[in-house]
């Protein structure tokens, strides 16, 4: 190839010459078959040039908002606190605020408590935001006793949120009780993340936090409030994932979405979507936990760089309960680094006029608009929720990606892939159990870390690995076969054959030594009583040998079925 710069005929002859070496034979441009689509159904092209053009984005702060809903930079670092302790919960918060933390949010606390816990906090300064499911007015009472005029924050009434955490029918009479109550806290909260935490894409998440917008709306302008006025009065919550771009490309589609909404209502100028960025549930760990440090990291960038208005990163121990006093300082601190030392917080819209975000942006608020609009023929939020509308979709999304995840398509670092069985996970206090009864809540990881825990239980069981040949020949195949079971929790031994007289065993070695020995060893297994002889390699026709397992394998499959070989069962 000449110094020249390439052209992009020229990247899509010499790219296309890697794919045929590589094996790929299918006929069809290479733009397509070096693509991904993720659940939302929008393809990600591995290559974005000038051409790829998308409709302008605006400036920071003006309509429609694509690039930020203010022309300030930076974002409010927002603490979340569950804790029903009130003399716990009122000393934590008060180290936050000490520490970097400018606003709180409430998570399920006493109304009655309130008073103790925000003891010492100046709600003049520190904006704090309610979450209280049925208890939402009489948190906002409580809060509203508290000494002081000039209180900022929400009462972060959900009642669609709610009707979809319980499946019990959405009082949104509620925010006209809630509208007359304070001229400048907000009212209601969006919280897209329960349609997130149940396993939806991410085009799902913003289509129904869109159609849960609109409806709130409705009810408080029907409250006597103006449109601009109950605008105003809305704050919206998404998950913010490891995915970077994703999250950076899901918040700013969510305010073109919006910007869209507030435009056809007339009041263009007051589109501003007001968003708190969450690091997803969904994607923590409770096994190897301190992974979950690098997720939210990740996540806290993400929403940073898409403009959210306030973020929170939940602490690494959030699966395992209450987090502690170091927990919530790592969680803090990582949006001190991002917003002090890395300068994410010094520019407005950093991924403005990149190619990928903006095609990125405009595919997903595409895609998004459609389940909108999807919600909206229904007969609205609550009428798809109740109909089983919304469920259906999420659950078809889970499936796929609960198939990717099988697959370890999408791997879990620390949990599907390279699991530490000799670990030993902090311990916490429990925290309050979630509500149930409506979608279910449900964690990436679910399947192997349930497997491990049944291990565990069990006394975490042993698969021998008979091991042909040299280790230059069998390290390959037996170290992949170790890490996969024990991504189950079983531990596994190197081993000949002579010394395996029950249970289950895998045979690893290379593709000339399976040739040559896989059928004898498999049959010399089988008569000392080995139950279940499985091979690391491609699936082939070796007598004796029971089953497979290979790169692209069903692990959750291959793990389910070696537990109930080996006589596991769930705690």
């Amino acid at each position: 190839m000449s110094d020249e710069t390439a052209d992009y005929a020229e990247w899509e002859r010499l790219a296309l010459g890697v794919l045929r070496k590589s094996g790929v034979t299918e006929d069809r441009p290479v733009r397509e078959l070096l693509s991904t689509v993720d659940y939302s159904g929008v393809a990600s092209a591995p290559l974005y040039t000038a051409d790829d053009a998308t409709p302008a984005a605006g400036l920071p702060g003006a309509q429609p908002f694509i690039r930020g809903a203010s022309d300030t930079a930076g974002w409010d670092v927002r603490q979340r606190h569950a804790d029903p302790d009130a003399k716990a919960t009122r000393e934590a918060i008060l180290t936050d605020l000490e520490n970097g933390v400018t606003s709180i949010w409430l998570a399920g606390i006493a109304p009655g408590d309130l008073a103790e816990v925000l003891d010492g906090v100046y709600l003049d300064l520190a904006p704090v935001v309610l979450d209280n499911g049925p208890d939402t007015e009489a948190a906002a009472d409580a809060f509203l006793a508290l000494p002081g005029e000039d209180k900022l924050g929400g009462f972060g009434a959900d009642p669609l949120g709610w009707q979809a955490r319980t499946g019990e029918p959405a009082d949104l009479d509620l925010l006209r009780r809630l509208s007359g109550k304070h001229s400048d806290l907000r009212i209601a909260t969006v919280d897209a993340t329960v349609y997130h935490d149940a396993g939806a894409s991410d085009a799902e998440e913003l289509g129904f936090a869109a159609a849960t917008g609109l409806a709130y709306l409705r009810a408080l302008v029907d409250a006597g409030l103006s449109t601009g006025m109950a605008l105003r009065r809305l704050e919206f919550r998404y998950a913010a994932t490891a995915d970077q771009f994703a999250t950076i490309a899901k918040l700013r589609a969510a305010r073109r979405i919006w910007a869209r909404i507030a435009q056809v209502c007339d009041v263009p100028h007051l589109g501003a979507q007001l968003q708190h960025a969450v690091t997803s549930d969904a994607m923590m760990t409770a096994r190897d936990p301190w992974v979950n440090m690098l997720r939210t990291t990740l996540a806290c960038f993400g929403a940073g760089v898409g403009g959210a208005a306030a973020v929170t990163v939940q602490p690494f121990d959030a699966r395992l309960g209450l987090p502690d006093g170091f927990a919530r300082r790592i969680a803090r601190n990582t949006q001190s680094l991002l917003i002090e030392e890395a300068g994410v917080g010094r520019v407005l819209d950093p991924a403005g006029g990149s190619w990928f975000a903006e095609s990125l942006t405009d595919a997903l608020a595409h895609a998004a608009w459609d389940v909108f609009t999807e919600v909206e023929r229904a007969g609205g939020m609550a009428a798809a929720l109740g109909s089983g509308l919304v469920a259906d979709r999420i659950e078809a999304t889970w499936q796929r990606r609960a198939d990717n995840i099988a697959h370890r398509r999408d791997p879990i670092t620390g949990v599907s892939e390279f699991p530490s069985l000799e670990e030993r996970r902090p311990q916490r206090a429990p925290a309050p159990p979630p509500p149930t009864g409506g979608l279910p809540r449900r964690w990436y990881g679910q399947g192997f870390e349930l497997l491990r825990d049944a291990a565990e239980a069990a006394g975490t069981p042993t698969v021998p690995l008979v091991t042909l040949g040299p280790a230059a020949a069998h390290s390959a195949r037996a170290s992949f076969a170790a890490n996969l079971f024990a991504a189950g929790g079983i531990r596994t031994v190197h081993s000949g054959p002579e010394g395996v007289t029950d249970g289950v065993a895998c045979i690893c070695g290379s593709d000339r030594s399976y040739a040559d020995e896989a059928a004898a060893v498999a049959g010399q297994l089988k008569r000392q009583g080995v139950a279940k002889v499985w091979l690391a390699g491609p699936p082939a026709a070796f007598d004796g040998v029971d089953a497979y397992l290979f790169a692209g394998c069903d692990a959750l499959d291959v793990l389910r079925q070696t537990h109930q070989d080996l006589g596991v069962t769930a705690p």
